[in-house]
C-alpha cells in the first residue's frame, strides 16, 4: 500500500478545516488553541536555527575566498537577480492586492514580538543588538541575523581556532532542521485548525484570497523567468535552445517534486556538459542554493504583504522596502530547512508585529506554491553558472 505523504495530509487537513469552519462555525473557533501551538512551535525554530545556519555558512565561506574572482562574480550576480526577484513579487502583489477583504487577526493568545523599526535610521540603528540573547528572546529576526553574520565572520577569520565553536553551529543547524521536520509532522492539525478558525471568524472569502495570491505567484514568476531571466540570456549571449535543453530536466524534476536538492544531481551534470566548466558549476550550483533563491525570494516579497493586507495593515512604500530588507538577509542559508520559506516569513512577519496566523492559512496552498518556485530556484542557478562561465571568458558556440 502507497504511503500518504505530508503534502496530501496537509490538503486533507485543510478540507476537514474548511468544512469545520463551514459547518459548525462557533465548533471550529474553538480550535485556536490547536492553531497556536503549532505557531508557536514554530517560531521557536526561528533564531536557534538562523544562528546555526549562518554561522557556519559564513565561516565555512573559504571556498568563497579561494574561489577568488569567481566567487565575487558569482554572489554578485546572486545579489542582483535575488533584488530584481523581490521587487517583482513587491510590484505584483501591490498591484492585485490579493489580502484585501481577508481581515486576518492576531489572537489574543499570540502577543506581538519584537517591532522593527520604520526609518533608515532606526534600522540603522535597531539592527544591533545589545544582547543576542535578548534579540533571540524578542524574537528580534534582523539583529539575530546581523549578529550572526558578524559573529560567523570572525570565526573564519580566526580559523582553526574557532573549529569548535563552528562545529558547534554546524550540529545546531542539523538538529534544527530535524527539530523543523518534527514540527511540520504536525502541521496537517496545524493546518487544519488554522483554517477552521480562519473560516469560522471571516468566511469563505479567505479562499479567493489565497487563490488570488497562487495565481499572482504564478504570473509573476512566468514574468521574471521571460523577461529578467530572458534579459540575463540575451545579455550574457548565452545559446536559449542548448541552454533551455539543458535546464529543462532539473526544472521538470524540481517542479514534480518540489526538492531542489533531488534536481541538484541532474543540474550539475548537465550544466557540465553544456560546457560550464566543473569547477564553476561544482562551486556556483551549491552556494546559490542558499544566495540565489529566485522563486523564493519572489513569493516572500509576495507572502509577506499578503498577510499584512489581510490584516489590514497599511504598509507604506518604506516599510515594505525595510521589510525586503529583512527577507533579503534572512533568506540566506536555510534552502534545506523543511518549508523554508514558511520559517523565513514566520519569522519576518513577528518582527513586523504582523498576525504570525497568516503562515498556517498559507501552508494549506503551500503545495501549489512550492513546485513552482522550486523549479524557478533550479533554472535560476543554472542560468548563474552560466553567467558566471561567460564572464570567465567561457565560448558555448
Amino acid at each position: 500500500m502507497r504511503r500518504i505523504s505530508q503534502t496530501t495530509w496537509i490538503f486533507i487537513g485543510m478540507a476537514a478545516g474548511i468544512a469545520l469552519g463551514v459547518a459548525a462555525p462557533d465548533v471550529a473557533r474553538a480550535m485556536a488553541p490547536v492553531s497556536n501551538v503549532f505557531l508557536r512551535l514554530i517560531k521557536s525554530i526561528i533564531a536557534p536555527l538562523l544562528f546555526g545556519t549562518l554561522v557556519y555558512g559564513i565561516a565555512g565561506a573559504g571556498n568563497v575566498r579561494q574561489m577568488g574572482r569567481i566567487g565575487i562574480k558569482a554572489i554578485l550576480y546572486f545579489e542582483i537577480v535575488t533584488t530584481v526577484a523581490l521587487f517583482l513579487g513587491l510590484f505584483a502583489v501591490n498591484l492585485t492586492r490579493p489580502g484585501e477583504g481577508m481581515k486576518l487577526e492576531r489572537t489574543a493568545a499570540e502577543p506581538a514580538l519584537a517591532q522593527a523599526p520604520t526609518t533608515l535610521g532606526g534600522v540603522l540603528e535597531h539592527v544591533f543588538p545589545v544582547s543576542v540573547i535578548d534579540a533571540m528572546a524578542r524574537g528580534d529576526v534582523l539583529q539575530v541575523v546581523v549578529f550572526s553574520f558578524l559573529f560567523g565572520t570572525a570565526c573564519a577569520a580566526i580559523g582553526p581556532k574557532a573549529q569548535p565553536v563552528v562545529a558547534f553551529a554546524e550540529s545546531l543547524a542539523e538538529v534544527m532542521f530535524r527539530y523543523t521536520r518534527y514540527v511540520m509532522y504536525l502541521a496537517p492539525v496545524g493546518v487544519g485548525a488554522a483554517m477552521a478558525v480562519t473560516i469560522g471568524s471571516k468566511g469563505l472569502g479567505v479562499l479567493f484570497g489565497l487563490g488570488k495570491l497562487i495565481a499572482t505567484m504564478y504570473v509573476a514568476l512566468a514574468i521574471f523567468v521571460g523577461f529578467v531571466l530572458g534579459a540575463v540570456i540575451l545579455i550574457a549571449r548565452i545559446p536559449l535552445k542548448r541552454f533551455f535543453a539543458a535546464a529543462r530536466e532539473p526544472f521538470l524534476i524540481a517542479f514534480s517534486t518540489a526538492s531542489s536538492e533531488a534536481a541538484l544531481p541532474r543540474a550539475l551534470e548537465n550544466m557540465e556538459a553544456f560546457g560550464v566548466p566543473k569547477h564553476i558549476v561544482a562551486f556556483v550550483l551549491p552556494t546559490g542554493y542558499s544566495f540565489n533563491l529566485d522563486g523564493t525570494t519572489l513569493y516572500l516579497s509576495l507572502a509577506s504583504v499578503f498577510v499584512a493586507q489581510a490584516a489590514g495593515v497599511n504598509m507604506t512604500f518604506g516599510q515594505q522596502l525595510i521589510m525586503m530588507l529583512t527577507l533579503m538577509l534572512t533568506s540566506k542559508g536555510v534552502a534545506g530547512v523543511p518549508r523554508a520559506a514558511l520559517v523565513i516569513l514566520a519569522g519576518t512577519l513577528a518582527s513586523f508585529q504582523l498576525p504570525i496566523e497568516g503562515v498556517a492559512v498559507l501552508l494549506g496552498v503551500d503545495a501549489l506554491m512550492d513546485m513552482a518556485r522550486t523549479s524557478v530556484n533550479v533554472l535560476g542557478n543554472c542560468l548563474a553558472a552560466a553567467v558566471v562561465a561567460r564572464w570567465e571568458g567561457v565560448r558555448f558556440d
